[in-house]
């Protein structure tokens, strides 16, 4: 089950200079910065009310935000889902037909759980599906 929008992942060329403009836009400055070395990713979250943004900078020319930024500009990557069992989740879109980039949860930013929905699945948008690991 659904529960909220959880974030929206932006992919930036500069993390630096796009935490500068986001922390002007949104009025509150990025609340963590970690890299997630298993996407060669560096990421900054911002909170807003209870939503999310997630500026993606790659840290590898072999990963998907780098590839993402060869064929496309700086911006929206990914919208992402708080789900209350990702697990279930995943067997019940499978069970209607989508293709998921990931058929098991792996560990993502900001203590998550995660596994993604392939974009020819849904209409061209990477939806992430996302859950805290203590659940």
């Amino acid at each position: 089950m659904l529960r909220k929008i959880e974030h929206v992942g932006i992919a930036v060329k500069d993390i630096a200079a796009s935490n500068r403009i986001f922390t002007d836009i949104l009025g509150v400055a990025p609340y963590k910065s970690e890299v997630v070395e298993s996407e060669q990713v560096i990421t900054s979250f911002f909170q807003v009310g209870e939503s999310k943004i997630e500026l993606l900078q790659a840290l590898s020319n072999d990963s998907a935000i780098a590839k993402f930024l060869e064929k496309n500009r700086e911006g929206i990557h990914h919208i992402a889902f708080e789900v209350a069992d990702i697990s279930k989740e995943i067997a019940r879109l499978k069970g209607l037909g989508y293709q998921m980039v990931h058929s098991q949860p792996k560990e993502g930013a900001d203590g998550k759980l995660v596994a993604f929905l392939h974009p020819k699945s849904s209409n061209g948008v990477l939806v992430e599906l996302c859950m805290d690991k203590a659940e």
